[in-house]
């Protein structure tokens, strides 16, 4: 996958609440589809949806572990998403970000 189409696919994943409450519980380490869908008032096939948008973006990988198939995150997209931002960061750390938030003058 290209450069910019795994960028996109990370941020489509992130937009989503239910995925990053799902990335958040599993930086504490791997867990099953059963344990991850424990905390969500929503059946285990929506949380296997999520999860296969979260795989599809390079975020989880699942592993195998007798009968469970063990969901972890994997954070080398984490960081090719932190380090596009953080292009944008210094940006808005300079003069960039004063000038975007410069106030309009009372005659205009």
């Amino acid at each position: 996958m290209h450069a910019t189409h795994r960028l996109d696919a990370t941020f489509a994943a992130l937009a989503d609440p239910t995925r990053r409450a799902i990335l958040a519980r599993l930086a504490s380490g791997q867990a099953s589809v059963t344990e991850l869908a424990h905390p969500f008032a929503m059946s285990q096939p929506a949380i296997s949806k999520h999860l296969r948008v979260l795989e599809r973006a390079g975020l989880v990988s699942r592993g195998r572990d007798a009968q469970r198939r063990p969901r972890r995150l994997e954070a080398k997209r984490l960081a090719e998403a932190t380090k596009w931002l953080d292009r944008y960061r210094r940006f808005w750390e300079g003069r960039g970000w004063r000038s975007c938030w410069r106030q309009p003058r009372g005659d205009q």
